[in-house]
C-alpha cells in the first residue's frame, strides 16, 4: 500500500456493459445491410406489417377473382341467353333452313 501525501489517487471505475449474443440478429442485420435497407422496427412489429402485407395481397386477390368470376359469369350468360333469343324470337332459324334448302318459301 503507498502512502501519498497530498493527492490521493481516485478509485478505478468499474465498467461492465452485458453483452447477448443473438444469432438470428446478427443474421437478419447482416440480411438487412445486403439489401441495404435501414429499419428501426422490432423484429415483432416487422412481423406484423409482413402478415398484414400478406393478408391484404390475398385479400386483393380474391377480390379480383371474385370480378373475374362475375365477368366470366355474366359473358356466359349473355351468350346463353342471346342464342336462346335469336333462336326462338326471331326469324333466324327460318332463314338458315332455307339457306341450306330444307325449309319451303
Amino acid at each position: 500500500m503507498r502512502f501519498y501525501l497530498f493527492r490521493t489517487p481516485k478509485p478505478k471505475r468499474f465498467s461492465y456493459k452485458p453483452r447477448y449474443y443473438d444469432p438470428e440478429k446478427e443474421r437478419r442485420e447482416r440480411r438487412k445491410a445486403e439489401l441495404g435497407l435501414r429499419s428501426e422496427l422490432s423484429h415483432k412489429e416487422n412481423l406484423r406489417l409482413r402478415m398484414d402485407k400478406t393478408w391484404k395481397k390475398h385479400d386483393m386477390d380474391s377480390k379480383r377473382n371474385l370480378v373475374a368470376k362475375v365477368i366470366y359469369y355474366s359473358f356466359y350468360a349473355f351468350l346463353i341467353f342471346g342464342s336462346i333469343y335469336v333462336i326462338f324470337f326471331t326469324n333466324f332459324v327460318d332463314k338458315l333452313l332455307l339457306l341450306f334448302g330444307f325449309g319451303s318459301r
